[in-house]
């Protein structure tokens, strides 16, 4: 199997949009999670990454960072991105965050918790909603999904889940909403790209948003969540200060 690099990957694609990458630690000690948002206009670009507390665990929020700014459906650009459920951690790139948990408190799989959903009512883009799980019930599995238009068909929705039971040190999945820019926005298409993982929090962290494009990037977040006990830090980097 061949391993992309992730720097050729992300330099070689100015709007990639959002993006998901979930994987494994090179020392096999942690359990990684990154995402990030980008934006052309103004709305996309005017939100920032923050952390509250709800029923005693973090949730990664997006929130306007000038609210006079807000337009359209905020349901698109404002929602938790972020949710922890026991050892399970949910990351997407919409309210479908919130379908995923509620989903499996009620005993629902990551993949049947998402078949009530589709893509992002945004035409003529129909932005994919991409989202990840990685569980720690019993050692560690991760799971990515994308929702999609068939072809920019809105009658049409693709729904496909990958399932990675046994990740390798140093290697994650990547997975992002549009091939590159355009009008319309191309949809990602093909399995979540195989890359390598390399380096502690702080340096993959530093690289990610050194590698994303200077002009489109709004937020990054980074976690690595140490397998035997459950312990996580957490990184953000958000453009607007």
């Amino acid at each position: 199997m061949k391993i992309a690099s992730l720097k050729e990957e992300l330099t070689g694609n100015a709007y990639p949009g959002r993006g998901i990458i979930a994987g494994l630690s090179k020392d096999g000690k942690y359990a990684v999670s990154a995402y990030w948002t980008m934006g052309r206009s103004a709305g996309s670009r005017n939100r920032v990454f923050v952390t509250e507390q709800e029923d005693g665990t973090d949730v990664i929020r997006t929130k306007a960072f000038d609210p006079s700014l807000i337009a359209g459906d905020p349901s698109l650009i404002i929602y938790a991105a972020v949710r922890v459920l026991g050892k399970k951690t949910i990351v997407t790139n919409g309210d479908q965050t919130d379908t995923i948990y509620e989903g499996l408190k009620n005993g629902l799989t990551f993949e049947q918790s998402l078949r009530s959903r589709k893509y992002e009512h945004d035409a003529p883009n129909y932005t994919p909603r991409i989202s990840s799980l990685l569980d720690l019930e019993d050692g560690y599995k991760y799971a990515i999904s994308i929702l999609k238009s068939e072809n920019g068909n809105p009658d049409n929705t693709l729904r496909y889940t990958f399932t990675y039971d046994a990740p390798q040190p140093g290697q994650g999945r990547y997975i992002h909403t549009y091939l590159g820019d355009g009008t319309p926005l191309p949809s990602y298409e093909g399995e979540p790209l195989p890359v390598e993982i390399d380096g502690d929090i702080e340096t993959f962290a530093a690289k990610l948003w050194a590698w994303l494009n200077t002009d489109n990037k709004v937020s990054l977040f980074v976690r690595f969540i140490d397998i035997k006990t459950g312990e996580a830090r957490t990184i953000i980097e958000n453009k607007n200060k």
